[in-house]
């Protein structure tokens, strides 16, 4: 058998990467390769369409081995299991007891309890974790960071009278005043400095993280991969030197950071960047000490709500499912799916019912908790977690230049970044350069918001003195959002009437652009088949009520149409042209002044086409 395999391999010449690279060329059929082939991304860097095996195999990465440093491969070895985890607001202990103890029952194995501060007690704790075999499930807790401190030792105190075994309490306290200065703007500085006393409350508890990065926060307001990730690095660096100089062992300390990292809709980037964090944040912790087990990165992954939208809001589920598998491919430890209806309502039942069933059916069906790093290997995704890993190195070092992560938020500088890039992403999206179904892109022509409208983040603030600068969340579909929204209040929809003619495909083509378009405006838009001549294609558009016609065809067959479509219109309704024709000069001359293309800025021209409208 062994002889006949070397010489099937022997029949066959392995290609150079010369010879793949001459075959995509005659594909591409004169198209740019750098243009079409050459993945740029907005970490920024470039990824080319095939790797080899010679182009991996001397990155570090490929020797390493799964539950051992630097853990790019992950901590875990024999398998790839997670805890599914779903968060739960306590207004009332013996409701959210309840609700705990229903949804453990449907696959939770991971709860987290959001607590007012202001209402904590040892009753409180006891009537919230009633029933809860609190060695049995993971327990994350998050309540106003004054009273973290006094959270753990109520919890401490519960654990004890219950005699329950410390080893095995797995779960964290969300403790983390820097977020509230990157958010808010809010200087918590001297809360700060109950982090030692945060450490030592749940010293006994090996598994049970005091302090958080919650990280998640710079996804949810549109920051890049590489941003969130060097940002999260020296996040948690500030927190384990601030521990260190207050005496706490750097691998005790380091034991106790949890990081609360966003995955957006980026797939392979995400794995990647899941990988990278764990083996960046290894070698971190391995300045301050020898433990190899302290260098281990513990990750809750959450769900984007940066991308979701409040149209379509079905296509929700697609977009947490895929940010879910890269989640569980990349290896954490739980993860948060974002249920479908939060940009504008409480999540429902439903919502949270699919939100667990999208985990469970990754786990029961799809069996991605089987094996362990299935990207370990793949020439792609080693050299996608090599460059991403450079890019964030990079900015956690300029973090650090600047004194430290603590330093450069009070500085706005941290804010700053984030906020340009959210400023970039929204103008982008309002370009069409950054997609989002259902919004920009194929939106459902005849959906109505049926009532709903974006619910504002908010926040309780938990004192300190206001700051200049705050980072500014707002979801990408938002802009388009409040367009659509306008639309819908007008005394009268604007109906976009397609007059199409001449050249088939070209007419067929145009009219889909423009009824997409259109309708994310959330304009009613009538389609047709085709006219033999302009003035049945006007009459037909004023008869249908038309508030604006759309012209659709060809380049060459624009100079023929448009200026006697746009004279028998006559000014009774708005005249476009869907395209940027060669004669568009000539066209404007004539008194046609609207054009829409790939190349419009879709947001400004519909915001303009509004207020022509007089909505």
């Amino acid at each position: 058998m062994a002889e006949s395999k070397e010489k099937l391999f022997s029949d066959f010449t392995a290609p150079s990467r010369q010879e793949w690279r001459d075959k995509i060329e005659v594909d591409l059929k004169g198209a740019d390769y750098q243009k079409k082939m050459v993945w740029r991304t907005n970490e920024g860097f470039s990824m080319e369409p095939f790797y080899r095996k010679e182009d991996v195999d001397q990155l570090a990465t490929v020797n390493a081995l799964p539950g051992e440093f630097p853990y790019v491969r992950g901590n875990k070895k024999a398998d790839n299991s997670w805890f599914v985890r779903q968060d739960i607001v306590c207004e009332c202990p013996k409701e959210a007891n309840a609700k705990a103890l229903d949804i453990m029952e449907r696959g939770v194995d991971s709860l987290g309890f959001k607590i007012p501060g202001d209402k904590l007690s040892a009753d409180y704790i006891a009537q919230l974790l009633e029933g809860i075999y609190c060695d049995c499930v993971e327990l994350n807790f998050q309540t106003c960071q004054r009273h973290s401190v006094e959270l753990a030792k109520l919890l401490d105190a519960y654990f004890r009278s219950k005699g329950y075994d410390p080893a095995r309490i797995t779960g964290s306290i969300s403790f983390d005043p820097i977020e509230k200065m990157v958010m808010k703007g809010k200087d918590t500085s001297e809360v700060l400095k109950a982090a030692p006393e945060m450490v030592a409350a749940l010293k006994a508890y090996p598994n049970f993280r005091a302090v958080a990065v919650n990280a998640y926060k710079l996804t949810n307001a549109g920051a890049y991969s590489y941003q969130d990730l060097g940002y999260a690095l020296a996040w948690g660096n500030e927190y384990l030197q601030l521990l260190t100089e207050a005496g706490v062992p750097a691998e005790e300390a380091a034991a106790d950071i949890k990081f609360n990292l966003g995955i957006n809709g980026v797939y392979f980037m995400e794995i990647a960047k899941l990988r990278a964090a764990r083996m960046l944040w290894a070698q971190i912790v391995s300045q301050y000490t020898d433990c190899k087990e302290a260098c281990k990165m513990h990750v809750c992954a959450y769900t984007t709500t940066y991308n979701q939208t409040l149209f379509d809001s079905y296509v929700n589920m697609l977009r947490s499912q895929t940010e879910t598998m890269s989640a569980a491919l990349g290896g954490v430890e739980s993860i948060v799916v974002t249920p479908f209806d939060t940009p504008y309502e409480t999540p429902t039942d439903f919502a949270e019912r699919i939100a667990r069933n999208q985990q469970l059916l990754l786990k029961d069906e799809c069996h991605f908790d089987r094996m362990v790093d299935v990207a370990g290997g793949s020439y792609f995704l080693e050299e996608l977690t090599k460059a991403l890993a450079e890019q964030a190195w990079k900015l956690f070092l300029s973090v650090e230049e600047q004194g430290g992560f603590l330093a450069a938020v009070k500085a706005g500088q941290v804010q700053k970044v984030i906020n340009d890039t959210n400023a970039a992403r929204h103008a982008n999206a309002g370009k069409r350069k950054e997609f989002l179904l259902g919004t920009n892109q194929f939106p459902n022509f005849i959906e109505k918001s049926e009532g709903k409208q974006p619910v504002e983040a908010c926040c309780k603030c938990c004192g300190g003195q206001e700051a200049e600068g705050g980072i500014k969340t707002s979801r990408l579909a938002s802009d388009f959002e409040a367009l659509r929204l306008t639309t819908e209040k007008a005394a009268k929809v604007p109906v976009a009437f397609m007059l199409t003619i001449g050249n088939l495909a070209m007419r067929q083509a145009r009219a889909q652009f423009s009824c997409n378009f259109l309708a994310a405006a959330g304009y009613q838009v009538v389609d047709n088949l085709g006219f033999k001549t302009v003035e049945e294609g006007v009459e037909a558009a004023l008869k249908a009520g038309a508030d604006i016609v759309v012209l659709c065809s060809s380049d060459d067959e624009y100079a023929e149409y448009a200026v006697p479509a746009f004279q028998c219109l006559n000014g009774r309704a708005m005249f476009v042209v869907a395209g940027a024709p060669a004669c568009m000069e000539d066209l404007q001359k004539a008194g046609i002044e609207n054009f829409i293309h790939v190349r419009s800025n879709q947001l400004e021209t519909l915001k303009e086409y509004n207020a022509k409208l007089g909505i």
